[in-house]
Parts: C-alpha cells; structure tokens; sequence
C-alpha cells in the first residue's frame, strides 16, 4: 500500500513534454472544436469556386463608334500561370506574401506583426497581415466587411483552400480573380485595360504597376492616380531584390524602361461625362443591367479632347490669377450633348462644376433682360443714358465708377453696362424676366430682386447652354441630353432617343430674336467679348463676372451650337481681377477655333423662324468620318483687338 504522505516522483523531461503536449494537445482540439462550431456554421458554399458573378460592363461610344469609356466590371479568360514571365507571380508574391510558399493558408506572426503595428500607429494605413490564401478565400467567398466573424471564415476558408490546392493553382486563382480597379478583374483583363497587351507580354515594370494594385485598386490604379501608382510600383521593385525574385541589374532596367498606360484610359477622356450618364443608363432602363451594355452617345471625341485641352491649357494660363478650376459643355442645336469638361482634371477631382456647381452668373445674365425688353417694343437702336441710378436703396454702379451718357441698347449689351441693364429690367420687370429665362432653359430658382439683372442668379453651365442654345437654333428651347441609344452587347436596342422624335418649343419670337443676335454679335465684335473672336465666322455670346471675381462666364454660339465655359475656384474666394473677357472667352476661343471647321458651322438663324425646329449641324455631323484629331485653328481674317474693353464688375457689391 502507497504511502500518502509519501512525495510524488517527478517526471522526467520526456514524461513533462509528453504530459504537456497531451494537455495542450487536448485544449487545442477543444478550441478547435468549439472556433469551429462559432465560425463555421454559415460558411459559403464553396462549390460556387468557379462561378463568376460581375457587375455587367457598360460600354459607352461616341457618336463615330469610337470607344469613350467601360464601366462596371471586365473579366478576361483565365491566364495559364505557366505561360506568364516568372517575375510576374513573383511581383505579387514579394509584396503581398513572402511567406506565401512557407505557409499554410495564414501567417501567425504576419498576423501578430500587423496587430502591433496598428496598435502602436493610430490614424496611420491599417496594416492588414493577409496571406494570398486568405485575400483568395475573400474574394472568392466572403465581403470585404471588417468583423471577427469574417476575419475568422477567411482563416477557415484559407485552410480548405490549401488542402485543396496546390501554391501554383492557388496564385493562379488568385492572379485570375483579384480586382485590378477600373472595372478590370484577373491579370489578363487588367494587362489589356492598362497596357492593351497580354499578360503573357508584361513588362517588369508593368508586372510591378500591376502588383502594387493591390494595396488598393482604386487609390492606386495606373490610369487615375499614375504618380501615387508609379511609386508603389518601386516599392514593389525593391521587394523583388529583397526576397530574391529578380536582381539588382534587373531592377534598375526596369527603372529605366518608362511604363506607358493605355493612352485611352491615361487621358481619361469624358470620364465627368461618363459619370453623368451612369445613373441615367440604370433610370432610363428601370433596373440594373444584368448583362453586357452598350451606351451609344452624342459625344464627339475629337470635339471632346479639344475641349479638355482648352480648359487645362486655360487654367494653368490663368493660374497666377488665383484660377483653380474650369468647366465647359458644348451643345448642337437639337441640345446634343458634343463636348462636357466638369473639372481641370478628373484624377484631381471628381466633382461635376457642369452639373453640379451653382455659381453667380454675372452679366451672362443679361440677355434674358435684354430679350424680355425686345419682345416688350424695344429696339437695339434705341438711345439711352448711362448715368447713376437708384432703385430704392439699391445704387448699382459701373465697374469704372464713369458713366458713358448717351448710347443705344445695342452698345449697353456690348458693352456690358450695369446702369442700363438694372433700368430696363426694373422697367419690363424682374418676374417677366425670370420667366424669360426659365422659358428659355434656366431651371435654378430666380430671386427677383433688382440685382438679379446683374446676375445674381446661381446656375450651372449646362443650364446656361441649354438657354443659350434657344438664340442658335433660331428659338427653340432644347432639353440638353447624352444618350442617342442603350442596346445589349448582341445588338438588341433597349431605349432610343430617337424614337417619338424631338417636338421642340418656339420660346423666342421674332423680330426679338433677330434683334438679340444682332447684339450678341457685337459682344464679341466689339464689346467685352473680343477675346473670342474667330475671324471668318459669325458668332457672339456674352461674358460674365461676379463684382467680387469669384466667378468668370463666356457663353458663346454660332448657329446651332452652343458653348458655356466656367472659371473660378470650388471654395468660391476671389479671383485676382479674373473677367468674363479674360480666361473664359479665350477658352472658348481655344476650344472653338479647331471646332468651328469639324462641325462646317453655319450663320446664326435670323429673318422668319423656320417652320420645324433647325438641326443646322446635326446631319453634317452624322456623316462624318470616324473620330480623328481635329483640325488646326484657322487663322484669323479680320484683326484682333489687342486689348478688348474688359468686362465690368459692379464696384457695389451685387455681380453683373
């Protein structure tokens, strides 16, 4: 019989390690158990492995067939990871895994490194420590919602997929399904959006742009956000040489070897545009596409780059003028829409100034005065007096502080005097004249207070197009749009503009609208427009500013096509002494010029109005060739001002 107060021989090393081990071993497959029966209950079906699920692609055409932009999603057949260069799994594997070959299906201390990391680091980039398996496991099965629920199917998903796979069939699911941002999805279809080749064909530098991806397909997609992309791309390089992949020979060539985007998607060509039409495309067809689309639009891309050009080159001209941003629309006479710029630059900004930004219009404003007074007997050989005025405690001043006494309507309009235009609209009165504009196109709300003569009035420049286009066309009202039709990828027509035809309203009559373009013309004649003139053809327009430079206009026309151009920057501070005449006019100009030989431009209506709504270019237009650069700005036939009368802000405050 054991003696019980005997001590209990102690184990030997081996017996400890067996007796720990058996412990561990059993607490280990209680966690097992009971991680399992927590978190694997409402796993996916992974059976679904092989099923491609996407957003359908959204193609969108100019009016030439050309290819303006995809939206939604693209998907390539699967690429044979055999036949891909080495370095480009390699790529990938450096940057995201390099354990990736070492492990199975997650990484313990990746993980445990990347919790410190974003305990020690807050506000910083959140570390993630996924392996390749468990970003697979994701993509492939789970949403990207961050919970310990998720975090932990992933690990379990991870696991089956490396008891399934092998690491080669692994990376090549993982390189054939990852996002690659813009709509691309796989390393096939992201090789042919970004470098319309192969991904067999890939350079190691266009390997490493493609790689560094992954970090973030949006913030870091070559074609949108090229600079950031390029430097996650040496990041990726530089991982290379550290795990081995490739050396530093290797490395620095490939510094030396520019990476071209696509150049479609580096210029990002009518992309405010794109976005524009996007809700349309889903609204027109009453619910989501659930297969391929094609967008035929009224776009036209030579007209379009041009625009984009002008707008750029116009505002880095005009930035030591405090000029930030720049909008242009450009519309034909049925209200198609040729060319739409809602910013400097779409990678910068997203934000839509056609649309979107309501500004001061400025003495843009003053045609609806102006023709609300035509069509009440006024004539633009009538004489007036520049000379102060008051309209109850409202004084509205010249931006000079002089006055030109004695002149006739015609030169008021030319020369965009406050005085005379706050008379004759307290004179027809402000609500006749907001309901002119409104008649014509405008659809902000109108305050009716004596200074919305001046334009203070906010609208955007679609609108203002859309108005202008009534004194183009020979006085039809025209409802701006982009979509000609929406049809299947195999070719069955959804929605079409044409159908039903367009009815347009007559909203200027004659001999008022005669009268109006005989004065616009002389705004750009010999008024505060001159900057816009294009000698050989007939134009005119108005200009616009606020009294405090925060924003600039030039809306000008031929016949039957229309463009409004924006200046001024989004916080809405001051410009330094920036007019209408000024940085606006000479992007219209800029943008004109080539524009006006493409479209054959035609006189501005005048004499009886026709009896059927005008498309003056519209048919021209429809027979052109396809898209091709656009001509060169012809030269000048009549001698340009060298200083136009410049456009004037009223000192007193209200804009003109």
């Amino acid at each position: 019989m054991a003696n019980p107060g005997a001590p209990r021989a102690r184990r030997t090393p081996l017996q400890a390690l067996f007796y720990w081990t058996l412990v561990l071993g059993v607490w280990g497959a209680i966690f097992i158990v009971a991680f399992l029966a927590v978190f694997a209950t409402d796993l996916p079906d992974t059976s679904t492995l092989y099923n491609v699920q996407r957003q359908p692609s959204i193609s969108y055409l100019d009016r030439s067939g050309a290819l303006v932009a995809v939206r939604g999603s693209q998907e390539s057949p699967p690429v044979d990871i055999d036949k891909l260069p080495a370095y480009v799994p390699a790529a990938f594997v450096s940057i995201e895994d390099r354990q990736f070959y070492h492990h199975f299906g997650f990484n313990p201390w990746g993980m445990i490194r990347a919790e410190a990391y974003n305990l020690t680091h807050r506000g910083a980039t959140l570390q993630g420590g996924s392996t390749i398996t468990q970003q697979l496991a994701r993509n492939l099965f789970l949403t990207p919602t961050q919970s310990i629920r998720r975090k932990a199917q992933e690990l379990i998903l991870a696991v089956w997929l490396e008891t399934k796979f092998s690491k080669k069939q692994i990376l090549a699911l993982y390189l054939n399904r990852v996002n690659f941002g813009g709509g691309a999805y796989g390393i096939e279809a992201a090789s042919q959006r970004y470098f319309n080749k192969p991904a067999a064909q890939l350079t190691l530098g266009e390997a490493a742009l493609l790689a560094a991806t992954m970090k973030g397909p949006s913030r870091y997609n070559p074609a949108a956000n090229g600079d950031r992309a390029a430097k996650r791309a040496t990041t990726v390089l530089n991982a290379m040489v550290e795990t081995g992949a490739i050396t530093s020979a290797q490395r620095d060539a490939a510094f030396a070897q520019p990476v071209h985007v696509s150049a479609t998607l580096e210029s990002q060509h009518a992309q405010y545009f794109t976005d524009w039409l996007d809700g349309q495309v889903r609204a027109l067809l009453g619910k989501e596409p659930t297969e391929d689309l094609v967008v035929e639009t009224t776009l036209d891309l030579p007209i379009q780059t041009a625009a984009e050009q002008a707008v750029r080159n116009g505002v880095a001209g005009h930035a030591n003028q405090g000029v930030e941003q720049g909008a242009l629309v450009a519309l034909d006479g049925q209200g198609r829409i040729r060319a739409y710029v809602g910013g400097d630059s779409y990678a910068d900004s997203q934000y839509d100034r056609v649309t979107e930004a309501k500004r001061q219009a400025g003495s843009a404003f003053k045609p609806f005065v102006y023709l609300t007074a035509m069509e009440a007997g006024h004539t633009p050989s009538e004489p007036v007096v520049d000379e102060p005025l008051t309209i109850g405690n409202w004084s509205p001043k010249n931006y000079t502080g002089k006055y030109l006494g004695p002149i006739t309507l015609e030169t008021a309009l030319a020369q965009s005097i406050n005085t005379v235009a706050a008379r004759l609209a307290n004179e027809v009165g402000t609500n006749n004249v907001a309901a002119t504009a409104h008649r014509l196109g405008i659809t902000s709300q109108i305050q009716t207070d004596p200074s919305m003569a001046l334009g203070a009035v906010e609208v955007n420049p679609l609108e203002m197009a859309e108005a202008y286009d009534a004194f183009a066309n020979g006085g039809y009202r025209v409802q701006a749009y982009g979509i000609e039709r929406i049809r299947t990828a195999s070719g069955q027509v959804l929605y079409d503009h044409g159908v039903g035809g367009d009815h347009l309203q007559s909203v200027i009559p004659q001999p008022a609208l005669s009268e109006m373009a005989q004065m616009m013309r002389q705004v750009v004649a010999s008024g505060t427009g001159g900057r816009a003139k294009i000698g050989g053809y007939d134009l005119a327009g108005k200009t616009g500013t606020t009294s405090d430079y925060r924003d600039a206009w030039f809306v000008g026309f031929t016949g039957g096509f229309v463009t409004a151009v924006w200046v001024g920057r989004d916080d809405n501070t001051p410009m330094k002494r920036v007019t209408g005449g000024g940085a606006p006019a000479e992007i219209w100009r800029a943008f004109m010029a080539p524009v006006l030989p493409h479209i054959q431009a035609q006189t501005i209506p005048g004499g009886a109005a026709p009896a059927v709504a005008p498309d003056l270019i519209g048919n021209i237009l429809s027979n052109e060739a396809p898209a091709q650069p656009p001509p060169q700005p012809i030269p000048d036939e009549a001698p340009q001002p060298s200083a136009p009368p410049p456009e004037r802000p009223d000192a007193s405050g209200p804009p003109i």
